[in-house]
């Protein structure tokens, strides 16, 4: 039975990105570079993907867990010696297998597919994928004859002067025929500049024992960029920034400076939304249809339902019900539920706490651990008393309550429906149904007073 499997090169620490991070782990857009090149190839329906793993093998394996199996290089003796890593797994066989490196992460499902219907087409043993490079200088050099047939692969530092100039570039990616890819690694050998067994001497040995060799040359150079160092990462990001964008767009999402708006991959957005400049979309958040998403916000792995704006604000592992609306300059922190129809003004800060249809957090407050019932007013300058220095505590404010401007509310507490606190007041205590609470001291007024003081406006 002909079987497609897939190798994925993920062992290299990748010294140039001079990170205590291994390379491959490095992320683009909210994923593991190694996670959008198994995501890409999970496209393809492969029947066993194996990946071989060096370096940081431990925390590649924690991002892909059991989507991939894994092989173990001890030792990095070059790509020809990470793929034979896996011969136990794949040796036996029939079929294709595609070979890929872990660090190319704008590599596209569809791209795969062609090369695979090239290489059958061709009935080739082994095809590259290759591209036209605007500066190959780095790649290893497609080698043509002069009817346009592969002849090998020379590296950049075995590369002659005249095959420098060559601007057809190997991407690193190919797909052999499995049982000839092991055995023509067997014959590899390590006499080269690098002292490294190259997977691109298969080529050149199966060229020697007459086989087809086949090269399928991709339209976007994007596409291949590999990463190794941190400007080749922000150039992937960048695109891949844009090919998101693109999608959320060509959605019904309205972005209204895209080159200024970033989004991780995973985000999705209704239609008729609409993102100002300098947003920052990230982890797994969800945002819903008509809602709009002021400048300079940044939201992490939240969910804003339907109608919802939020302005200038930052919302981390939060929730927005239909019609809220959060800031300018406000904050959710994790495990906040926002009910419909809720406003939480400029400097409001929620932590922990569900706030019910209809209530109105106006500005400068802080709510933690909290449960607020429906259609209440906090004024200016409220705090929700949480901490008391060892333990967080809970506050419930029943429905319709009036909370007054610059109260301190000492959780544990229970304020009841209906109930009314005086501005200015510290509750220690419970509440009831119909209850006005104040707890400051009364007002004194000195008459004179002002005459002793040593105070003079006019300095």
């Amino acid at each position: 039975m002909s079987t497609r499997n897939t190798i994925i090169l993920a062992a290299g620490k990748g010294t140039r990105m001079k990170s205590k991070l291994y390379k491959v782990l490095h992320q683009v857009c909210g994923r593991a570079m190694v996670d959008h090149v198994l995501t890409q190839v999970e496209k393809t329906k492969m029947d066993q993907i194996v990946t071989v793993v060096g370096y940081g093998a431990e925390q590649v394996e924690a991002t892909l867990k059991d989507r991939t199996q894994y092989v173990l290089q001890k030792e990095q003796l070059g790509t020809g010696h990470a793929v034979l890593q896996t011969e136990p797994l794949l040796k036996d066989q029939e079929g294709t297998t595609l070979v890929v490196s872990g660090d190319t992460p704008l590599f596209q499902a569809s791209t795969f597919e062609k090369l695979f219907q090239y290489h059958e087409a061709k009935k080739a043993v082994a095809t590259i994928l290759t591209s036209k490079a605007p500066d190959p200088t780095g790649y290893g050099r497609i080698v043509r004859n002069d009817i346009g047939i592969v002849e090998k692969i020379v590296e950049q530092k075995d590369a002659s002067a005249e095959e420098q100039e060559i601007d057809e570039i190997n991407t690193g990616v190919y797909v052999f025929d499995n049982q000839a890819l092991f055995k023509a690694l067997h014959a590899t050998n390590n006499d080269n500049a690098q002292g490294e067994y190259y997977l691109t001497d298969v080529i050149e040995i199966l060229k020697q024992q007459g086989e087809i060799v086949a090269a399928y040359q991709m339209a976007d150079f994007e596409e291949s960029m590999g990463v190794n160092d941190r400007v080749a990462l922000s150039k992937a990001t960048k695109v891949m920034q844009r090919r998101i964008n693109e999608v959320h767009m060509r959605n019904g999402v309205t972005l209204v400076n895209p080159d200024d708006t970033y989004i991780d991959v995973d985000i999705k957005i209704g239609s008729d939304t609409i993102i100002e400049p300098g947003v920052l979309l990230k982890g797994h958040t969800v945002i819903g249809e008509n809602c709009r998403i002021g400048a300079h916000s940044e939201i992490h792995d939240s969910i804003i339902h339907d109608n919802v704006t939020v302005t200038s604000s930052f919302l981390e592992d939060s929730e927005m019900e239909d019609g809220s609306n959060i800031g300018p300059m406000s904050h959710l922190r994790p495990q906040s539920h926002i009910g419909k129809h809720v406003h939480l003004g400029n400097f409001v800060e929620v932590k922990k706490a569900t706030i019910d249809e209809g209530t109105k957090v106006g500005h400068l407050t802080y709510v933690g651990n909290a449960h607020l019932g429906k259609r209440i007013n906090v004024g200016c300058g409220v705090v929700f008393v949480n901490y008391d220095g060892a333990n967080k505590h809970d506050t419930i404010v029943g429905d319709d309550a009036f909370i007054g401007s610059n109260s301190n509310l000492v959780a544990p507490l229970t304020i009841a429906d209906h109930s009314f606190i005086a501005a200015g007041s510290t509750i220690t205590d419970a509440v009831n149904q119909y209850d006005m609470a104040i707890a400051r001291s009364r007002q004194t007024n000195k008459p004179g007073y002002f005459k002793k003081l040593p105070y003079d406006p006019e300095k």
